[in-house]
């Protein structure tokens, strides 16, 4: 079979499979066998006359024929849709960019963004998803995403290992911080130590993999005691002001944090810092991704930097150190 005769079927089939990152996935999110997608890579395949999709154990990823096929499939694909459109009569859909984000800034960061670019670009339309990093980027790398913001820890690798890297900017660096219930002890002063985090129980993320520990403070020198379990960050938040244990959070959280609930920067150990990271392919931004990015990325930059001579849970002052420069 020539490429020239691949079915619109096939190429979305392939889309899927590049941006769900398993035959299983996208079979879930099309509503199709896995036998079905199996049959449409395969032909699809046949038609390039080359492999699209590397096999791996935790996956696929896109081939170097599968990313030219990917850039024009996304091309092709977005013209029938728009196509569509018009022969149903319908409007001409406005500029509209397509961000994806990690959980917790969806909490406060993105909505507070969305809410000023439609003041300041009404015509401008955004869609998006939240989702993990590496279900981000491989929407990215699929074309079904202009834009990711993500988050990112020491040492602060890339996001993926595909050719070309992905175009980054980070957008700010923060320490990562601690929800403790106000109730708690260690909510009484500006600061937790870490040595006082031994003994202490916690709310962590997700179960599986090495987000099990997600919500703990990192380098503990203990096995945890991990009181609860939750996905979502509101809910980790609610769990601790209802006295459940304590959870990190990124320092971007904290205006969201509810009642009955201090978050306070950790000190005593290494300087566990977060970055928000933008992330792109790496080609010409279109002018309306280029606006939802502004100079500064799309959302605001918090001021982080601690308060003077902060109180020790206990009341007492501590006396700033300053650190050596290497």
């Amino acid at each position: 079979m020539d490429f020239t005769e691949v079915s619109l079927t096939a190429l979305r089939v392939f889309r899927a499979v590049a941006e769900q990152g398993t035959f299983t996935a996208a079979a879930g999110s099309l509503g199709y066998t896995q036998s079905a997608v199996s049959r449409q890579i395969a032909a699809i395949e046949r038609a390039a006359g080359a492999e699209l999709l590397e096999r791996r154990r935790d996956g696929v990823r896109l081939t170097a024929a599968g990313r030219v096929v990917m850039r024009r499939a996304t091309v092709v694909l977005d013209e029938i849709e728009a196509t569509a459109r018009e022969l149903s009569g319908l409007p001409d859909q406005a500029a509209t960019v397509r961000l994806g984000w990690f959980p917790s800034a969806g909490a406060v960061l993105v909505p507070r963004a969305l809410a000023a670019l439609r003041r300041t670009h009404p015509g401008l339309e955004v869609v998006g998803r939240e989702g993990g990093t590496p279900a981000l980027v491989r929407a990215l790398r699929a074309g079904s995403l202009d834009l990711a913001l993500l988050g990112s820890a020491p040492p602060f690798r890339a996001p993926d290992a595909e050719s070309p890297p992905l175009a980054l900017r980070t957008l700010s660096e923060r320490p990562l911080r601690l929800a403790v219930p106000a109730s708690h002890p260690l909510a009484r002063g500006d600061f937790i130590d870490v040595a006082d985090l031994r003994g202490q129980r916690w709310i962590a993320g997700a179960t599986s993999g090495e987000n099990s520990l997600m919500g703990v403070w990192p380098g503990l020198d203990e096995r945890p005691e991990i009181a609860h379990t939750a996905r979502d960050w509101l809910a980790k938040l609610q769990l601790v002001a209802a006295g459940c244990g304590l959870t990190t959070v990124p320092a971007v959280l904290a205006s969201a944090a509810p009642p009955g609930v201090r978050v306070l920067p950790v000190r005593g150990g290494p300087q566990e810092q977060r970055r928000l990271v933008l992330a792109r392919l790496p080609l010409p931004p279109s002018e309306p991704v280029t606006r939802v990015a502004g100079p500064e990325g799309p959302g605001p930059q918090h001021p982080g930097a601690p308060p003077q001579a902060p109180r020790k849970a206990g009341g007492k002052r501590a006396v700033p150190v300053r650190r050596a420069q290497a």
